[in-house]
């Protein structure tokens, strides 16, 4: 399944690339998230608890970033299984293009997905992943507004 959308967001290329590799401001914008480490300087493992249709499960991944150009684009690519809820991989190409003071963040995701997450139908999944992608960029946002009003010390 391919997922691909744009987001304007209210900060710089630089302060959101910064705030993509935040483990602080991505648990603040993962819905669901229940915790994030930093594993490496460009991969995290998260466990997540998610309700997608009538499947609410605890989900445990990781995510990779590779072909890095820094304050440009990137890729995400993760894995996470949610015992037999299913499992969920795939990988994303992000993209971010200056906007004066904001940013605009362009992404393509493919998608798959097994066992009873499967059984839901292509359709309710994309649904639930749009609706997640909506919360998770406007907690993003929130975090960004936040950190540059932030007083620094």
């Amino acid at each position: 399944m391919e997922l691909n959308g744009s987001q304007t967001l209210a900060a710089t290329p630089d302060q959101v690339w910064s705030a993509l590799f935040d483990r602080a401001v991505l648990e603040q914008a993962i819905p669901g998230c229940e915790s994030l480490e930093q594993t490496s300087d460009t991969s995290f493992s998260a466990v997540v608890k998610l309700k997608i249709g009538p499947v609410s499960a605890r989900f445990k991944g990781d995510v990779e970033l590779s072909d890095i150009a820094p304050g440009l684009s990137c890729t995400l690519s993760g894995k996470g299984s949610g015992g037999i809820a299913g499992f969920a991989k795939g990988a994303a190409r992000v993209t971010l293009t200056p906007q004066g003071a904001q940013t605009v963040l362009d992404y393509t995701a493919d998608v798959a997905v097994g066992g009873k997450l499967a059984a839901l139908g292509n359709r309710l999944i994309k649904a639930t992943a749009q609706k997640l992608t909506g919360e998770f960029f406007a907690n993003f946002n929130t975090a960004l507004t936040c950190e540059e009003t932030a007083p620094t010390a």
